[in-house]
């Protein structure tokens, strides 16, 4: 594979080890950022190959092996690490160096933490998905960043938005400086869900849910996690300018992409990366 169908996002060393980048985040010269892809690891069976996850059975020598692998594809430190601890809630985190090594090489030592955020160099932040949805955050006047794992429920959660909070309690964010981007996800051409699914959704009143939710027959729902949580962004005050949604479902794109919807329990997982360089 040496290119994706894409106009937001790029598929770097496509060859060795790939990540995929986003074009906007690619501009701003003091952070470096990356999302993994399946390709490029030493895992083996059911997680081949580049399964970043500890708790889903695979040999935790591989997955370390996988990590180094793919910090020295996207350039961040091995060291600088820093996990989180999902759980599909909206607790959002502030790390920083003392943190580095949680969740990878050190136990975790919270749990229920699906958002990181920080301002500190070198400390380069990592959430999970397979199919869920990534918000990355960048500042790039205060010079700080965040990512968060953006499930069903912590979409219906608005963790985009506490997250927003919490970079302006932290470092006086502006929400109209930020920098988003939304995905990769399983998109609205994928994502069935049940009527009490996105009932949770509807109660979204002040958003405008016919551009998410899409009845079916049989009391069944297309959702646009996307969609929603662009929306929830542009409440919490970052402009419509400065958020880009990706346009790679992980359901279609299940070779490249880890899916839990395609795979169920026996697969690997993707992350996000995110980190001060400078």
């Amino acid at each position: 594979m040496t290119d994706i169908n894409s106009r937001v996002m790029k598929l770097i060393n496509p060859d060795t080890v790939p990540y995929l980048s986003y074009n906007s985040l690619s501009e701003i010269k003091f952070i470096k950022h990356g999302f993994s892809t399946r390709l490029g690891g030493v895992s083996e069976g059911v997680f081949s190959s580049m399964n970043l996850a500890f708790n889903r059975g695979d040999n935790p020598d591989n997955v370390v092996e996988n990590y180094r692998r793919i910090c020295s594809s996207i350039g961040v430190d091995f060291e600088s690490l820093t996990a989180s601890s999902q759980d599909h809630h909206t607790f959002v985190r502030r790390v920083g160096k003392s943190e580095r090594g949680i969740g990878i090489t050190r136990p975790k030592d919270m749990q229920s933490v699906d958002a990181l955020v920080t301002n500190e160099k070198n400390v380069t932040l990592v959430t999970y998905y397979a199919d869920c949805t990534p918000l990355f955050f960048v500042d790039p006047v205060k010079k700080a960043i965040a990512l968060a794992h953006a499930g069903w429920r912590g979409t219906v959660g608005r963790i985009g938005e506490k997250v927003v909070r919490k970079m302006n309690e932290e470092f006086s964010t502006d929400p109209g400086d930020l920098i988003c981007c939304i995905g990769p996800a399983i998109s609205k051409c994928c994502y069935e869900v049940d009527k009490g699914c996105a009932d949770e959704f509807y109660a979204l009143r002040d958003l405008d849910t016919s551009k998410f939710i899409f009845p079916k027959e049989n009391n069944k729902y297309m959702l646009d996690l996307l969609e929603t949580n662009r929306q929830i962004l542009l409440n919490a005050g970052v402009r419509d300018e400065n958020i880009t949604v990706s346009d790679l479902c992980t359901r279609c794109n299940n070779e490249l992409l880890w899916s839990h919807r395609v795979l169920g329990v026996d697969r690997g997982a993707l992350c996000a990366f995110l980190s001060i360089a400078e």
